[in-house]
């Protein structure tokens, strides 16, 4: 078991995703950066920390001259510039240089955090993510994209910074709880539907062992979702393009997410805003009503949800009007033109995202 997946920048191999399920393998890891002179920085949440911070420091501290840890308290909420703030402290007073580490060991408020803090201290050091979430897994770990929020706004502050080496340990996926661990599979479903119908195929070829955490299936599952972004980020490193078509589903969940106060996941909202995008896809023709019912089909088996309460659709479309994603005042809308073929439109209209979430609020 195990897999390696090399992503390449101008032709050149970066880094290599490791698929494995222990920690074993991470020593091999460390070796390879010549960390044996270095300091390295654990990077957690509260909740991370008190399952997996023990191992990884004991593997650490046999291939580095120094380990510390950083420990902020668990939730989105956690995701500011006040607790990069206290991180910076913790490396200027660890007297880290830009040679040293920072591992980042968690989902992805944890990854995003530490991602961006190695990014801007001394501008640019190095760090290593081990993602112990199914959706840090498959998607924020991956390709360099770091950042915090903002007042309430996502990840409105960040930078591209490309890790050393990201590590999965798949074996961390069981420790999740029901909600956390679904919760990943709305960045998975989107991968399928914006790139790859054989990859969204077996997901729905597999549901039963995807709900009963079949490791051999999630590895596919994984390594799958891994190889579609690689390919992705390798030909748009910086977003200037087609990395955008990883959005979908982003525009409006994001804004349901802010909404929400963040108390709903993720992954949770990407499938309520896909499930949004494929409505005004079918609208528009460019799939089918089958297609979009079996979108919507998938989203409800893997427990993710299609009714969302305690929000309008007119405060879900101003909100998104802040998002992250606007050129020149229209929204960049990724929609389906075709089942696994995504495409970026910025002529969406206010009505057509109106009638869309007009769906998803009354449960598709």
């Amino acid at each position: 078991m195990g897999r390696v997946i090399t992503v390449h920048y101008n032709n050149k191999p970066l880094y290599n995703i490791t698929i494995e399920n222990s920690y074993r393998g991470l020593s091999g890891i460390l070796k390879g950066l010549g960390t044996s002179c270095r300091k390295l920085c654990i990077v957690a949440d509260s909740t991370t920390g008190s399952l997996y911070l023990d191992t990884v420091m004991d593997i650490a501290k046999e291939y580095a001259d120094k380990v510390v840890s950083f420990i902020f308290e668990a939730g989105e909420q956690s995701k500011n510039l006040d607790i990069v703030g206290n991180l910076y402290e913790k490396l200027i007073s660890g007297h880290f240089d830009r040679k040293d580490i920072i591992l980042a060991l968690g989902g992805g408020v944890t990854g995003d955090l530490a991602g961006f803090t190695a990014a801007t201290y001394l501008r640019g050091i190095r760090v290593i993510q081990l993602p112990t979430s199914l959706l840090a897994m498959v998607d924020s770990s991956i390709g360099g994209k770091t950042g915090v929020d903002f007042r309430g706004y996502k990840n409105m502050v960040g930078s591209f910074h490309q890790p050393s080496a990201v590590y999965i340990n798949t074996s961390t996926l069981q420790t999740l709880t029901d909600a956390q661990y679904f919760s990943g599979f709305g960045e998975i479903i989107k991968h399928g539907l914006i790139k790859d119908m054989k990859y969204f195929g077996y997901i729905c070829a597999n549901i039963d062992k995807l709900k009963r955490r079949d490791t051999n299936v999630l590895e596919e599952i994984i390594a799958g979702s891994c190889e579609i972004k690689r390919a992705v980020v390798e030909n748009d490193p910086e977003e200037k393009g087609e990395r955008a078509l990883l959005n979908f589903g982003h525009t409006l969940g994001h804004a349901i997410e802010k909404l929400m106060d963040f108390s709903m996941l993720h992954g949770e909202c990407v499938a309520a805003g896909m499930a949004a995008a494929s409505y005004i896809s079918m609208e528009r023709g460019m799939i089918g009503s089958s297609g979009y019912n079996d979108i919507c089909k998938i989203i409800k088996e893997l427990n993710l949800p299609l009714d969302i309460k305690g929000v309008s659709a007119e405060e879900i479309l101003k909100v998104s009007k802040s998002d992250k994603k606007m050129d020149a005042g229209k929204i960049k809308f990724i929609l389906l033109d075709g089942m696994g073929n995504a495409v970026i439109r910025d002529d969406v209209t206010d009505s057509e995202m109106l009638g869309a979430l007009g769906q998803v609020l009354r449960g598709v």
